[in-house]
């Protein structure tokens, strides 16, 4: 049986295993894409390789067989630059949104088409627990938000945009207005508490996701109410208080406590409160320059000095966001995202873990459409104008309007976003899409299957799907089609997806390494 050695340590394997067989014996991760357990190897994809030490070469460990003595790098900074090159001419040639334009531009990163996708088929409870995953105060922002969305709306270019401020504010009003609000999921108590001094939508979104981590929270405010400039700077007829107050009462019902008519810097100190709390929060909206040294803490021109990635100032513990360090920002969808990236540090600070605030994902973005390539997206959406409430905007959509006006998105996101081993070999590899970035390929988009979509842009040819097919016995299968640099998959004879995979479209779905193959139903 050979014996080799993988970054300095000792695996003995079974004749004819490979590289890569001997990596996972020792629990090791190398990257694979085209290759798959049982499957015959295709190597194309080159994201597995590792270097033969003293050969001086590198190699694809999927379909290297392990001989004696080999001495493999796996984990070193060139087989990791080999590997990211490997990523980056892939991303080179694809086609295809990570996340749709109107997510990416939303600054509380909600994933809208989801959203959308829920709300047309009637399920509004769980397009709701969609918007309150990033959005806590949803009807809220649907009166006021300046929808940065809809200004990246792809549909905008043919059209109108979505309606999504509309759209989420009806989700959350009908869930206002139910017999049982919903209430997300608390964890047990963890023994920590959080001081948040403002209740405007910064302290009130941190405290949200906070609770449910199992902080208490204590929400301190100098007015009679809490709200902040949403209740005291933003005029009752754009933003009924009743709306405001229902949806700070459920973060009350998820346990905050509201110290109302305190002044912190005179009825209480900063110093007084770092004593008592695990962490504080200042969310007291925009401060003079003498208010933040009042309160002990270093300025910028923009407002209390942070750190950008984590939001904690210069003392240690003590975090702050929203208007208090962007000083003219107006924009409350902004300071609720803030409050949410800022509890997300909070939790990290209070659980010993590395302070690195939100983790980034890795975005592929198609760019710019060519002619001919918007009305590829639209042909998959309703025709319909954008929708205008009957009862007029003050009023929200209908259940029926709001249905309709979801038809309506062109649904740009990826299905498999989350599951993409590309997107996820690109971050960990830390991969440049646009390194090697030429002239793309033009957008496809293949859905008269009733549970796949295909998109040919985002095929890296490993051929898994053919195999599978192939196995299964489909009639037509898929196959390689065209040369050289023109190589790709498809059905034969310019047959469509569901002609070509009757039996095992949902095998292939999970075999793809990349979102060409994907479900409908991401729901």
């Amino acid at each position: 049986m050979p014996k080799l050695i993988i970054d300095n340590r000792d695996i003995e394997v079974e004749p004819g295993d490979t590289i890569l067989d001997a990596a996972r014996q020792l629990g090791l991760d190398i990257p694979t894409l085209c290759f798959r357990e049982g499957f015959q190897p295709s190597t194309s994809c080159m994201v597995c390789v590792v270097k033969i030490k003293d050969r001086g070469k590198f190699v694809p460990s999927c379909a290297t067989v392990a001989e004696e003595g080999m001495q493999v790098e796996n984990d070193t900074e060139e087989v990791h630059e080999a590997r990211r090159t490997a990523l980056e001419l892939l991303l080179s040639d694809h086609v295809g949104d990570c996340i749709a334009p109107c997510h990416n531009a939303c600054p509380a990163q909600m994933d809208i088409p989801r959203m959308l996708r829920h709300i047309r088929v009637g399920e509004l409870h769980e397009a709701l627990v969609t918007v309150k995953e990033d959005i806590a105060l949803p009807a809220v922002l649907g009166y006021i938000c300046t929808a940065p969305c809809e200004g990246a709306c792809r549909r905008r270019a043919y059209d109108s945009p979505a309606s999504i401020c509309l759209l989420k504010r009806h989700v959350a009003e009908i869930d206002l207005a139910s017999e049982e609000i919903y209430i997300p999921s608390r964890s047990p108590g963890n023994g920590r508490s959080i001081g948040i001094v403002g209740t405007g939508p910064t302290g009130l979104s941190a405290a949200y996701y906070l609770l449910q981590k199992g902080y208490d929270c204590t929400l301190f405010d100098d007015h009679e109410r809490p709200g902040g400039m949403l209740r005291y700077a933003v005029p009752e007829d754009r933003l009924p208080h009743d709306v405001l107050d229902a949806e700070i009462g459920i973060i009350g019902q998820l346990g905050a406590k509201f110290r109302m008519q305190t002044r912190i810097g005179l009825d209480l100190t900063l110093k007084a409160l770092k004593e008592e709390y695990d962490a504080l929060l200042i969310a007291t909206g925009e401060l003079e320059a003498s208010g933040a040294e009042t309160l002990g803490l270093h300025t910028s021109s923009r407002g209390i000095q942070v750190d950008p990635n984590t939001y904690q100032t210069t003392v240690e513990g003590i975090f702050a966001a929203g208007n208090a360090i962007r000083r003219r920002n107006k924009l409350a969808v902004r300071s609720a995202a803030d409050g949410k990236a800022a509890a997300i540090s909070i939790d990290q600070h209070c659980s010993g873990l590395p302070l690195i605030g939100t983790p980034r994902s890795f975005h592929c973005r198609i760019g710019k459409l060519v002619e001919g390539e918007l009305e590829k997206f639209v042909v998959r959406a309703s025709n319909e104008q954008r929708v205008t409430p009957m009862g007029g905007i003050e009023h929200g959509l209908s259940v029926q309007e709001a249905r309709a006006e979801a038809q309506r998105c062109l649904q740009c996101d990826c299905r498999k976003a989350n599951g993409c081993k590309l997107r996820q070999y690109a971050e960990i590899y830390e991969a440049n899409p646009n390194r090697y970035r030429g002239v793309r390929r033009i957008y496809e988009h293949q859905d008269q299957h009733p549970e796949v979509i295909f998109e040919p842009g985002k095929c890296i040819s490993c051929g898994l799907c053919i195999q599978i097919a192939s196995r299964s016995g489909e009639e037509l299968g898929l196959s390689f089609i065209g040369r050289g640099f023109d190589v790709k998959v498809g059905v034969p004879f310019n047959r469509s997806i569901a002609e070509g995979l009757r039996i095992v479209a949902t095998e292939c779905v999970a075999a793809c390494p990349t979102g060409a193959l994907m479900l409908k139903d991401d729901t």
